[in-house]
């Protein structure tokens, strides 16, 4: 237990308690019972300081009442009453302290977890970011709970848009209205439609998506088991192209390497 304030607080505010009724029983004749402020001390004690502080104040609390009791005794020793209200007293505030300080340290240890699993989920974002994979994580709703740097940059999303958690169809439509897909206008809508049934299903049966600028992404969706969905956007122009036209090699090496990337920030910055 660490000797701090806030271990000392509820010790030492029992005892003041108790001095001052002693004080104000013997020189004002005011016979006022502390037992009520012990609990609340108690309480106090056991919250900002655990489980230790908020015992240590009870056992002050029932040596102080006893003393308390004693001193309005005609005789020595106490009688069956007594011993009914130290018992009371005796139950009640360390069930007090004992509550508070649990309940203390389980609020702690959940902050505690929830700090951890904050930077995990920090660290992993950031190591998203650095992948060429495009990766898009959806809530059980369909929205977008992460969306990392390589499928913004594919599809030109801006970080507002990223971040204002759009749902899946969304994301469809803006790849439609910025021209991302090297697909006829007439056949968009059924390849946003089957899209979003494979995402609906779950099924993980991967597809080739060519876009405009030349690039080629296999795209995947994988079933969590939460009820949301896992989506990703694996580069493979380099496999996919060999079989294309040779006369055209060159074309499309000039549409990939590092340019799409600044290509898709110019895009959202024109945004």
């Amino acid at each position: 237990m660490q000797f701090d304030w806030r271990t000392i607080s509820g010790p030492a505010l029992t005892t003041a308690v108790a001095l001052v009724a002693f004080v104000a029983d013997r020189h004002f004749n005011v016979a006022a019972n502390p037992a009520p402020l012990f609990v609340c001390i108690a309480a106090f004690a056991g919250s900002i300081s655990g489980l230790a502080s908020g015992l240590t104040s009870a056992a002050i609390a029932v040596a102080a009442s006893a003393l308390f009791f004693l001193n309005h005794r005609a005789t020595p020793g106490y009688d069956v009453s007594d011993m009914v209200r130290l018992s009371m007293l005796a139950v009640t505030v360390t069930g007090t302290a004992a509550i508070t300080g649990l309940l203390r340290k389980r609020l702690m240890d959940t902050l505690a977890w929830e700090r951890r699993h904050h930077a995990t989920a920090e660290r992993l974002s950031a190591a998203l970011d650095q992948v060429d994979i495009g990766i898009v994580l959806l809530d059980s709703d369909t929205r977008a709970e992460f969306i990392n740097r390589a499928f913004r940059d594919y599809f030109s999303l801006s970080d507002e848009k990223a971040d204002s958690k759009p749902p899946f169809i969304a994301l469809m439509y803006h790849g439609r209205d910025t021209g991302a897909f090297e697909l006829p206008e007439d056949e968009l809508s059924a390849f946003i439609a089957r899209r979003a049934e494979m995402m609906r299903v779950g099924d993980s049966a991967p597809i080739n998506i060519n876009l405009r600028d030349g690039q080629v992404l296999r795209f995947s969706c994988t079933a969590l088991p939460d009820g949301g969905r896992m989506l990703s956007y694996i580069p493979v122009t380099d496999l996919v192209r060999r079989t294309d036209d040779p006369a055209k090699a060159d074309y499309y090496r000039s549409l990939r390497g590092d340019r799409h990337r600044g290509l898709g920030r110019d895009l959202r910055a024109a945004e």
